[in-house]
């Protein structure tokens, strides 16, 4: 069984900023992709960034510049730091663990995040 355990989600001015953070235990293996979603009321789920094993990131149009992800692989956990929150960055932001090959594709539970104008 695996849990993601999700935290840093809160309130906030906008201007302001916060970290997340998820971190994956359990019988996880061998993991690929690690990453953030959000999802607003009445929208999609979006990709927020997400890290490859190698390295590499991708962030989404509405937050580059102004978001950044790390990871830490011998802890298997995924930060993601935002800076500049902007009120359209509110939303419910979920973490999201895919294993190589696609042997899984876990989530998280989700953390609310609220900025404020």
């Amino acid at each position: 069984q695996v849990q993601l355990v999700e935290s840093g989600g809160g309130l906030v001015q906008a201007g302001g900023s916060l970290r997340l953070s998820c971190a994956a235990s359990g019988s996880i293996f061998s993991i690929d992709t690690m990453g953030w979603y959000r999802q607003a009321p009445g929208k999609q789920r979006e990709l927020v960034a997400r890290i490859a094993a190698g390295g590499t990131t991708i962030f989404g149009d509405s937050v580059k510049g102004r978001f950044t992800i790390s990871r830490d692989y011998v802890k298997n956990t995924v930060y993601l730091r935002m800076n500049s929150l902007k009120p359209e960055d509110t939303a419910v932001y979920y973490c999201n663990v895919v294993g190589e090959r696609l042997q899984y594709n876990y989530w998280g539970q989700g953390t609310q995040v609220t900025v404020a104008s």
